[in-house]
């Protein structure tokens, strides 16, 4: 076989001494996923999964089966009363803001702890002046700040709430931003200092990113709604487009209204063709998420190695697939985005520029040669283009695939002398 790096004995070196630091890490990721993976199979057969319930309907899509059993499916995976699940939904932010729309009602106040991911701001009128955001239906965000280290405040969230703050809203996942991602434990913590001060207050999870990343989802620990995206983890790599809304049944049936209309809500929506990939998808999840995250911890470990700086490290706990890589120089960023891209199974000759993208202030670069366009568990380096020039790589449907793509990026900049030469890290 013809090596793919002019450096291989170099690069394999750097690899091999990546992979060896990250042992302990790809052990604990392999055991949440055989935990996952055991709580799905129970599932399916306490609702008797059977090969009728892949049946697609059309039209209005009432008495489909498979689709309300999937419904109950997704409600028992994350710990909640009711789901619902489909592929209507266009993108996590949709559903976000499904959800979020069908809680909220004019004069209410949303507050978020931190601030959300730059395309929500949009949505929830933090900014622009989009047609059909919040602030034109009356209800403010305010933003609670984080404490010095990046998690949600229990105190700063109670002085920011006012008599009309209904939803409390947290982000599980850093997104595009320095601050940690929130753990499940830390999570439950933040929601049951918040019940006990607010019992009333509905606390609200964008789960993006972190479905199957630990054992125990925000429903488990007292968030009364969540969604998600089903071209990021709960998809499997499977799931063509789609996501899902699931918690207390007043909230989804709220949520629900607002998705279809007042009087459809969770009995109508064709289901066409995407049942069987659903099903199969979500089965699939819990491997999919461990081999991404095996990658994750691979890409921190190898670019730690390279002299970069990652967030998180190596050897930190993860709750979500987001790793992120600072690189102080837009020329680095960008040219490591496009070598992920050259590493792709699909579209590998193109080569992705920074643009304007909507929901975005600063020019984005994205790389994602992938099957499901824009899909979050395939393999994707990706960022907003301003200091200190950190892309965010997340995803991998393979750990090898992972390896592969990222070694050759690191490869790449090392040729192209955007970094030191392979022989100043081999030689520490």
């Amino acid at each position: 076989m013809v090596s793919p790096w002019h450096n291989k004995g170099e690069l394999q070196n750097l690899m091999n001494q990546a992979e060896a630091k990250i042992q302990s890490k790809i052990r604990e990721a392999e055991l949440a996923a055989d935990w996952n993976q055991a709580r799905l199979l129970n599932i399916f057969q306490e609702e008797g999964v059977s090969s009728f319930h892949f049946n697609p309907s059309t039209g209005y899509g009432y008495d489909d089966t498979g689709r309300e059993t999937l419904d109950r499916i997704y409600a028992k995976v994350f710990g909640t009363e009711s789901a619902i699940v489909r592929h209507q939904f266009i993108s996590g932010t949709h559903a976000i803001n499904a959800a979020l729309f069908g809680i909220l009602r004019p004069g209410d106040r949303l507050l978020y702890a931190g601030m959300p991911y730059d395309t929500l701001q949009t949505a929830i009128g933090l900014t622009d002046n989009k047609t059909g955001s919040m602030v034109e239906y009356g209800i403010i965000c305010d933003v609670a700040p984080l404490n010095k280290d990046g998690y949600p405040n229990s105190e700063a969230i109670r002085e920011n709430m006012t008599s009309k703050t209904k939803v409390i809203a947290l982000q599980r996942s850093k997104g595009y931003a320095s601050r940690p991602s929130i753990p499940m434990d830390k999570m439950k913590q933040i929601i049951t200092e918040i019940k006990q001060s607010h019992p009333h207050v509905i606390v609200f999870v964008d789960n993006c990113y972190g479905e199957f990343v630990e054992t125990t989802e925000p429903g488990h620990v007292g968030a009364d709604l969540i969604a998600g995206s089903l071209i990021k983890n709960p998809g499997g790599g499977l799931v063509r487009t789609g996501g899902y809304i699931a918690g207390k049944n007043q909230y989804v049936e709220q949520a629900a209204s607002r998705f279809a209309a007042p009087g459809i809500g969770l009995e109508g929506g064709a289901t066409l063709n995407s049942l069987l990939e659903m099903y199969q998808g979500l089965f699939m999840a819990p491997h999919v998420v461990s081999e991404a995250l095996k990658g994750a911890f691979f890409t921190a470990a190898l670019l730690e190695e390279a002299g970069l700086q990652t967030f998180p490290s190596s050897t930190e706990e993860r709750t979500d697939l987001i790793q992120a890589v600072t690189f102080e120089d837009k020329q680095r960023m960008v040219r490591f985005c496009q070598a992920v891209q050259e590493a792709s199974p699909v579209d590998s000759k193109v080569v992705p520029e920074p643009s304007n993208m909507p929901g975005y202030e600063d020019e984005v670069i994205m790389a994602a040669g992938a099957f499901i366009q824009g899909s979050s568990i395939e393999l994707s380096a990706d960022g907003p283009l301003r200091p200190p020039y950190t892309a965010y790589i997340q995803g991998g449907l393979t750990f090898s695939h992972v390896k592969y793509a990222v070694s050759h990026a690191l490869n790449v900049l090392i040729e192209e002398k955007l970094i030191p030469p392979f022989h100043s890290y081999t030689e520490k």
